[in-house]
């Protein structure tokens, strides 16, 4: 071992260890974010201008010493402001846009509800690791799909009608004239409400094989008053029906699928001969040395905790979530898909591909 030494950087070893304590910190930081958006905190925050500890516990009901506690963590880690010369903490209104505000584009809730939920299945994946199989979705507890479901829309709420549709001219006229649409694996639904209430002429499918997640679009869809308009429905979606569709989408779905391949295959023979295929993945790359940044460390983070181990645990690809272009245009042309280009659209998340026959 003192011979191993000789050879050691000790600079190199005392930066590492700084490195490593703020990740350490942020890692715990996550469960107190968490608290602070389950219980409302943030946004009282947001609204509540330059308050004390006391003030603060007296408009949230919460404890006192824990408020102060946590506003220590949160001081520290430069999401809120601190003046001691009047012991007032108090947030600013670009940080409430991504903290506190749900109708911001920027706003990160849901990822911040989902940091405790999906951590919590690191002791299963111990065994995953073991024995290389993973962990169905009917192993997460609710909680991660509604946090999923708030992660996303912003999204649908701001990119898919906005931006995302208008590069599809297409599309968005045959959805003006009352064609078919449906989103493979729908999820809450979200994206479907968007198209339905943007396109009400159209009929707007979502098939998803989550029955939890499934029963919550519907809910979603009459709350948005478009149950009418809208079919949620549990489905192998790598067995749909022939040429139904003038336009089908992914969001986010093509990389933690049981069969990529498959899924594919069913897409295009889904799709009318003239239809068109939006594939929306996240935007990183398949190669490491590219995603040495925080959208790759977080990223490979999700894509262990969940997206990769709901595939193996169905003895699926396990593509995870950063496959990149690469992997896309060869599942597309495996598929048999002819034509294949990425949308010119600029999107720190995401990155779109439109497909078809």
């Amino acid at each position: 071992m003192a011979e191993e030494q000789k050879n050691i950087d000790w600079g190199k070893v005392k930066e590492f260890a700084g490195l490593m304590m703020n990740d350490l910190g942020a890692a715990m930081q996550g469960a107190l974010t968490y608290i602070g958006d389950r219980l409302g905190i943030f946004k009282t925050l947001a609204g509540a201008g330059a308050v004390t500890s006391v003030e603060l516990a007296e408009r949230t009901g919460l404890n006192e010493r824990y408020l102060r506690e946590w506003l220590g963590a949160m001081t520290a880690a430069k999401y809120i402001s601190y003046d001691p010369s009047t012991s007032r903490y108090s947030m600013s209104p670009e940080n409430a846009m991504i903290l506190a505000n749900e109708e911001s584009p920027f706003y990160m809730g849901g990822f911040m509800q989902m940091v405790v939920p999906e951590v919590g299945m690191a002791p299963k994946l111990l065994e995953s690791f073991r024995t290389g199989k993973g962990l169905a979705q009917s192993e997460y507890p609710p909680e991660v799909f509604e946090a999923i479901e708030r992660g996303s829309a912003p999204m649908y709420r701001h990119q898919l009608i906005r931006k995302w549709m208008p590069a599809m001219p297409q599309v968005v006229e045959r959805l003006n004239a009352g064609g078919t649409a449906l989103d493979v694996g729908c999820g809450s639904g979200r994206a479907v409400i968007a198209l339905a209430t943007a396109y009400p002429k159209a009929r707007i499918f979502g098939y998803d094989a989550h029955p939890g997640s499934v029963e919550r679009a519907r809910a979603n869809a009459k709350a948005a008053g478009v149950a009418d308009r809208v079919t949620f429905d549990v489905v192998d979606c790598t067995r749909l029906p022939a040429e139904q569709f003038d336009f089908i989408a992914t969001f986010d779905v093509v990389h933690d699928s049981v069969d990529p391949g498959g899924l594919l295959k069913s897409i295009r023979n889904a799709l009318k001969s003239d239809g068109s295929y939006l594939m929306v993945e996240v935007n990183v790359s398949n190669r490491p040395e590219d995603n040495i940044n925080p959208m790759g460390r977080m990223m490979y983070s999700a894509s262990t905790l969940y997206c990769m181990t709901v595939s193996l645990a169905h003895g699926g690809a396990g593509i995870g979530a950063l496959m990149g272009e690469p992997k896309a245009r060869e599942l597309a042309a495996t598929a048999g898909f002819s034509s294949f280009q990425r949308l010119p659209v600029k999107d720190a998340f995401s990155v779109l591909y439109e497909i078809r026959r």
